[in-house]
């Protein structure tokens, strides 16, 4: 072959430095690369180069590329891969990095460093020149030998595996087509073989060492397949015999064969059968399982439909069809079992009687759909729980805040990959009956989102005309939920699609009066915490007044989360008193024990410090039992959060107090004005919402339009009271949106105490909707309004009119402590409000002669 027909490399070639593979000659290589001299080159040299010279690079094996570009580079490896930049693929993730698929060319060495920055250049001397292999020292019989004996076992190798396989058909063919010389670098990257034997190659610049070199790794590859493919026919031969001698049992073996695998495979599948056609599913789900278990049978089971099938099948068999409960009927049991769980909630206790006591007159009663609509902490979750409870059912809770994807209420349909059923096919499988209690918890916050609607979803579920034949599309049959109580939870009902309200009974669940949050503590609360704390009834005690002084004082809540935190820190810190009295009694060098003077507050007066000696009860630290007072609460829960600060900000005209209802419960809320020389403009602040914008346009006309009624001017005694004249009304917690139309008598108090210069009373609160004509409108969430304040400490609460139908809902020593002011006007209003009255002048009545 002639000098010029050899492979000719640029003598200068830039350096791509590699640590864990080796790229030989005629092989491709696909490296990372994410080191600094080694990214410069790749965006320096393969991705701004133009031409075809420009892609030629020098992979260096061996040699690790510094991760600093301040280091200097280690030794490099003398003879390196001439290599073809076939593809580069960049990537920022986890770190930015780039891939590259390069192969090989050529050997070279290298010659001299030139550069080592940005990236290393080295002038280079190509090493396989085909000259070699026809003027070489060896003859062309000696070399033909060793081409022949390297042909032949790599023949045998590749006649040892698959043929059918279309890259053994190819890598046959190159054989017989690629040059002899060039076969031992291709096939050394292709057979097993380590990273160090793929240096030596590498290193091997004469092609008789090269030939030398890998006859012996060819050899040991060949011996592995045989002694793989020996092994795999004892084994079959194995699996044979013991099949003909097994006639009706099973012999084990340390692994299953394949032909066990699918004895027991058929097996399972007739069990299967066997299952179906003996439960009691309806006639529609019967037929449909018996014509998927058919297809099931012709299937092979390497089919991915085999697996979807067989699972389909087994949830149609697990579901409950036929299968329930036995309700416990008994009302007067069922009457105890609820007021030994919760406090109040008379509402609920007496809709669940009222369940019992219909369903004891007729057996086949469908199951109600209740929804409790009330702040968050009053037991709506834990009530679903007892009901169940109380009926002698399976309870499944079922978590809908955040759910967007209409596929979990639906299920998804069987074509797509990974499809499950929804949650409500999935509860019933969990419980295994098809009359449990279903909570439904935060129906309110349901999403909705590309996958669909999941409140829309639930209206086929929640309708007791249509709940009967559920069909979720995992299924694609009919189920039954007729029998199932499904009980659904929410914080308001504002979120609530008026579809899905309209099929649920609504049952609000107000927030507690401080008396119901103490017998709540003493009853459920605190007997809870010792337990969980390890403590007794004799080693502390929380008395009323100090529950009391914790729900007033250092919580303000609708329900009695955050008062069961609170005594959860008070045993807590009582725990550690405890734990550290036990520590000094064990030690025997000691014999007295004073009381600590940290604790001294804990103690009742009569109380005196005591030695072990003296001590009856050795199990008990002598301060035993702790009490719980009011320096105690200081010390464990800090200073109290909430003080009543009611009468020192109505120190000054122009602020009032409104009724505000939210989500959590009722509040009170403050309404400040001010005025100020300007040209006549309403200032509103606390983000408002539309509503309450226009209440306070409306508040500021009715007084325009009566300032002469009631005296009321400006700065300017003029009796047009924006003349000149700008007023900023102000809401409190700004950081909080407020809106609703309730807000409008408070609003027109605050206006008329700022421009009358009188204050307003200080122990009265007010709520209600105002017109254009003076008009007071009802509002809701009176319960809610008159419990916050209650809990503020304050006296009169001025409601409208037509809310008094509400007060009867409102616990009776609730109403004692307060004063009701029914208005129907605002004039009634503003009397109410300010001390001794708010004084209209009489109008004198000019009689006009008509002569």
């Amino acid at each position: 072959m002639a000098a010029s027909s050899a492979i000719q490399i640029p003598t200068r070639l830039p350096l791509l430095l590699t640590h864990e593979s080796v790229l030989l000659p005629g092989s491709t290589m696909r490296t990372s690369v994410d080191s600094p001299r080694n990214m410069q080159l790749v965006r320096s040299r393969l991705l701004k180069g133009t031409s075809l010279r420009s892609t030629i690079i020098g992979v260096i094996p061996n040699t690790s590329d510094p991760t600093s570009d301040c280091d200097d580079l280690p030794n490099l490896h003398r003879i390196g891969t001439a290599a073809l930049a076939v593809q580069v693929v960049g990537s920022n993730w986890p770190k930015p990095h780039y891939t590259l698929l390069v192969t090989g060319l050529c050997r070279f060495q290298i010659l001299q460093l030139l550069k080592e920055k940005p990236y290393p250049i080295a002038e280079v001397q190509q090493l396989d020149r085909l000259e070699q292999f026809t003027n070489g020292h060896k003859s062309e019989e000696e070399l033909g030998e060793l081409s022949e004996q390297f042909y032949k076992y790599a023949v045998q190798l590749v006649e040892m595996l698959d043929m059918s396989v279309p890259a053994v058909a190819k890598l046959r063919r190159l054989l017989d087509n690629l040059p002899r010389e060039a076969l031992p670098d291709i096939l050394t990257s292709i057979i097993r073989t380590t990273n160090q034997e793929k240096l030596q190659i590498l290193d091997a610049v004469r092609l008789e060492e090269r030939f030398k070199m890998t006859i012996p790794l060819l050899v040991r590859q060949i011996e592995g397949l045989k002694l793989l493919q020996k092994t795999r026919k004892s084994k079959q031969d194995d699996d044979k015999r013991v099949v003909a001698i097994r006639p009706n049992r099973r012999i084990s073996h340390g692994s299953i064969t394949e032909d066990e695998e699918e004895e027991e495979d058929h097996d399972d599948v007739v069990m299967l059968e066997k299952k179906i056609r003996t439960s009691s599913m309806s006639e529609q789900a019967l037929k449909v399982c018996l014509k998927e278990i058919k297809r099931l049978k012709k299937m092979p089971q390497s089919m991915p439909e085999y697996a979807l099938t067989r699972n389909y099948l087994e949830l149609m068999v697990e579901l409950p069809w036929n299968k329930s409960t036995k309700d416990r009927l008994e009302i007067r049991a069922a009457r105890i079992v609820l007021d030994n769980d919760h406090y109040a909630m008379e509402k609920l206790k007496k809709r669940v009687l009222e369940y019992l006591a219909v369903r004891q007159l007729k057996n086949n009663l469908k199951g109600p759909i209740l929804c409790f609509v009330g702040p968050p902490g009053v037991g709506k979750t834990s009530v679903g729980r007892s009901i169940a409870k109380t009926l002698g059912r399976e309870f499944h809770r079922i978590a809908l805040g955040g759910v967007c994807d209409q596929s979990d209420i639906r299920g998804h349909r069987r074509t797509y990959v990974g499809s499950m059923p929804g949650r409500i096919i999935n509860g019933l499988k969990t419980v295994g009956v098809n009359n449990p209690v279903f909570l439904l918890d935060e129906v309110d916050k349901l999403a909705k989102s590309l996958q669909g609607d999941p409140a829309a979803a639930l209206l086929e579920v929640l309708d007791p005309e249509q709940n009967h034949s559920f069909t979720d599309h995992y299924l694609n049959v009919a189920f039954d939920l007729s029998q199932v109580l499904f009980i659904a939870t929410a914080n308001t009902t504002a979120t609530i699609p008026p579809a899905l309200l309209d099929r649920m009974e609504v049952i609000q669940v107000p927030g507690y009066t401080q008396e119901e949050k103490i017998e709540i503590a003493h009853r459920h609360l605190i007997p809870k915490q010792l337990e969980q704390h390890g403590l007794t009834p004799q080693q502390i005690q929380i008395p009323q007044v100090t529950t009391l002084g914790i729900i007033t004082r250092y919580t303000r809540e609708a329900g009695v989360r955050a008062l069961d935190r609170k005594l959860g820190a008070i045993c807590r810190a009582v725990a550690v008193k405890v734990a550290e009295g036990q520590h000094k009694e064990a030690k025997p060098d000691r014999a007295e024990v004073g009381e600590g003077e940290d604790c001294k507050e804990h103690v009742t007066e009569d109380a005196k410090p005591e030695s072990i000696s003296d001590t009856a009860d050795l199990a008990l630290p002598p301060e035993m039992p702790i009490l719980i007072d009011f320096h105690a609460l200081k010390d464990i829960l800090g200073p109290p959060m909430y003080d009543m600060e009611v009468s020192e900000r109505l120190n000054q005209p122009g602020v009032a107090i409104g009724l505000a209802w939210t989500p959590l419960g009722g509040e009170i809320m403050f309404v400040e004005a001010s005025r100020m020389d300007g040209e006549g403009q309403l200032t509103l602040t606390g983000q408002l919402g539309d509503v309450m914008k226009e209440s306070a346009h409306l508040a500021i006309s009715w007084l325009r339009s009566n300032a002469k009624r009631y005296q009321l001017t400006n700065a300017s005694g003029s009796f047009d009271l924006l003349d000149n004249t700008d007023i900023h009304l102000h809401f409190p917690a700004g950081a909080v949106t407020k809106d609703g139309p309730s807000a409008g008598v408070t609003i027109v108090t605050c206006l008329a105490s700022l421009f009358s210069g009188r204050l307003v009373c200080s122990d009265v609160a007010m709520t209600g909707e105002i017109t254009l004509r003076g008009l007071v409108l009802p509002v809701g969430g009176i319960k809610d309004k008159v419990l916050a304040a209650h809990r503020a400490g304050l006296k009169r609460i001025i409601i409208p009119q037509r809310n008094e139908k509400d007060l009867e809902e409102i616990a009776v020593h609730v109403r004692q402590d307060l004063t009701f002011v029914l208005a129907g006007c605002l004039d009634e209003v503003l009397n109410a409000a300010f001390d001794g009255g708010f004084a209209v002048k009489a109008r004198l009545e000019h009689l006009n002669s008509k002569l």
